[in-house]
């Protein structure tokens, strides 16, 4: 712009990057996007590869709220699956493989041709920042050439840039990922301004070249037929797939890595940062599961028309010619050819302690961070996090109150929940299991938990809204009609309310009108709806998945009324609120690592408090007392007034 001053600057063109500058301008703030280099916009370092257990769920729900990374993935995707078929709906999520370079192409497209966005190639050096009502607050950012480009607000989106450093071996490289250059001022200007830094760790494994793997001699692992897509707005989908590949680790393979761990910097000593406790290298699995006899690998391609090989399953920073050995001890891989190495990042990130639940910085109003640099690892909770700064960089413009998205409402609640309440040590992962209302939190029913959220926001188009509210018409017309009908069913010698027919094993909804009878309005009100929400949608496809949406909310409701009970029992402890002011450090009834923690994150409520790492049940109780004594003075002030 002309004047050189923006609404919202975002700092990095990766995930989170895409998805803050995204947000912001689709809600009509004026946004620049810095980035080292305009065409790496979403570029994929490490997997290519979105979803996943848990990360899938983020992915469809910011695709509900009008987030980007669910129809990327869908237009560039070269396989398709559902995890966790076997198991309960609850714990499916889905997960594709994406072509590299289409789906990097996709997003800076997609950036480009964002009205009221400008993307600026640079270098980002430090920030400026003013002082303001006894504090902090964000002015401008700092390139390495001179330019400073103003702001109101700015989101940090810095990946693994901080003071990045690359391992393989002995050898050192100073860089945020192979072929760019590392951010060297940011971490000092960050300190500057009152930030404490910590050091992480991640890394890739070695890409293998097509044409050198002997496929024959390893498991073939296809995409499912049909697939399903991510985003509730992909139409006609039928992406042509490729297969995956299954491979083992092996007792020689194991051999060559326990006799090089002095060779690798992980074990001497030389990374200081903590790598992913859930996605480990190969030599800490080798160590950590001595008694395993083999880790599974997996064999990815990175795109139709590349001749790399992704190992997913063999990240490591060992030596090269410890790689090849490695590599080529396990059965198929006896001649593969390494296009590229395996190496370990280091970089440095920002303790959560000093972020609030909007994901604005304590130490410098203005400033948001999403991410890497907030401790976690993947692509997913990255663009969740950029999706949420975005929002509220945009809200607090005009002194809205921050998007506030409860555990029990979506991941991203839990998501920025935990990254607020935890003292993250280690580059954090979503998984299901971390989400207590996960019996609820379902992929398959994203549309109708985030409609009424994402009307609100007013991302979306007029026609994708649409879609939304059909869907959850059609979603609520069929869950009534079943909840009035009854089920015939011979092969069982069943007669019960269709609902509670459903509770058993092998019953489908599927079979009704066919192996079993339904009276009631049943499949009137299924054709009249049906019809409906393919007038809105054009596809047959949303009506099959709202159907089985249904099924599984009918067949899982007394499960979650019983969960949902239990967690209500515990209310009390989200009803009560923490005073700002209280003085953790002097209740001696705490333990010392209770007192240091709460005196750091300040957590809101005793039920935050009690998602601190650290915080025991004993400390609740003590917090509890407190808290009522505190009410009662405060009460008997009042009185006295």
């Amino acid at each position: 712009m002309p004047d050189n001053m923006f609404d919202i600057v975002v700092v990095g063109g990766g995930h989170a990057g895409i998805e803050a500058a995204l947000a912001g301008a689709r809600l009509g703030a004026r946004t620049a996007l810095i980035t080292h280099d305009p065409r790496e916009i979403g570029r994929m370092p490490c997997n290519p590869a979105i979803g996943g257990l848990g990360k899938g769920q983020l992915v469809r729900e910011i695709d509900v709220l009008g987030g980007e990374m669910g129809r990327a993935i869908d237009a560039t995707g070269i396989q398709f699956r559902i995890l966790n078929r076997k198991k309960g709906p609850a714990v499916q999520s889905p997960r594709a493989q994406a072509d590299k370079h289409r789906y990097q192409d996709y997003m800076v497209q997609a950036v480009h041709a964002q009205p009221q966005l400008t993307v600026i190639a640079g270098d980002v050096a430090g920030l400026d920042v003013v002082a303001s009502g006894g504090g902090s607050r964000f002015a401008a950012v700092l390139l390495g050439d001179g330019r400073r480009v103003r702001g109101a607000r700015c989101v940090l989106c810095t990946g693994t840039f901080l003071q990045g450093l690359m391992h393989v071996g002995e050898r050192r490289t100073v860089g945020g990922r192979e072929g760019a250059a590392s951010a060297q001022g940011l971490s000092g200007s960050l300190r500057d301004y009152g930030f404490a830094l910590r050091r992480l760790k991640t890394g890739t494994p070695p890409r293998l070249r097509r044409g050198s793997i002997d496929f024959s001699r390893l498991a073939e692992q296809p995409g499912d037929e049909p697939p399903t897509p991510f985003s509730f707005r992909t139409g006609c989908f039928t992406p042509q797939q490729v297969p995956c590949w299954l491979a083992y680790t092996n007792a020689r393979t194991h051999d060559l890595i326990g006799a090089a761990l002095d060779r690798s910097p992980l074990y001497g000593g030389v990374i200081e940062g903590l790598g992913p406790r859930y996605c480990p290298s190969i030599e800490v699995k080798v160590v950590r599961f001595a008694d395993k006899q083999r880790h599974l690998l997996f064999l990815e391609p990175e795109g139709r028309d590349t001749d790399e090989i992704y190992v997913n399953g063999l990240s490591t920073s060992l030596p090269a010619d410890v790689q090849e050995k490695m590599v080529r001890s396990v059965e198929g891989l006896e001649r593969a050819e390494l296009v590229r190495y395996g190496y370990a990042v280091e970089y440095d990130s920002v303790p959560s302690w000093q972020i609030r639940p909007s994901l604005e910085t304590k130490p410098v109003a203005g400033l948001y961070l999403a991410g890497q640099i907030l401790g976690t690892s993947g692509y997913e909770e990255a663009a969740a996090q950029g999706f949420v700064a975005g929002i509220n960089a945009v809200r607090s413009l005009d002194g809205r109150p921050a998007l506030t998205i409860g555990r029990d409402e979506a991941y991203l609640g839990v998501l920025v929940d935990d990254l607020v309440t935890k003292e993250i040590d280690e580059p954090y992962r979503m998984f299901t299991s971390r989400a207590e209302h996960r019996l609820h939190l379902r992929c398959d029913n994203a549309e109708e938990r985030l409609t009424g959220l994402a009307c609100e926001l007013g991302i979306l188009p007029a026609q994708a809204v649409a879609v939304l509210q059909a869907r959850r018409e059609f979603v609520a017309a069929l869950g009534a009609a079943l909840r009035r009908a009854t089920v015939t069913d011979p092969a069982r010698s069943l007669r019960l309310p269709a609902d509670v027919w459903l509770r058993h094993p092998h019953a489908q909804l599927a079979d009704l009108g066919g192996t079993a009878s339904v009276d009631g309005d049943y499949i009137n009100t299924l054709n009249r709806e049906s019809a409906k929400l393919l007038a809105v949608t054009g596809s047959p496809r949303h009506a099959a998945a709202a159907i089985a949406q249904v099924e599984s909310s009918l067949r899982y409701g007394g499960y979650i009324l019983k969960h949902n009970k239990l967690l209500r029992n515990q209310a009390h402890l989200r009803n009560l609120d923490l005073p700002a002011d209280l003085d953790y450090l002097a209740i001696g009834a705490l333990s010392h690592e209770a007192r240091e923690k709460l005196a750091r994150v300040r957590p809101a409520t005793l039920s935050q408090a009690g998602r601190i790492d650290g915080v025991r049940a004993g400390d609740l109780a003590v917090l509890a007392v407190v808290v009522r004594r505190h009410r009662a003075a405060a009460a008997g002030e009042a009185g006295d007034g």
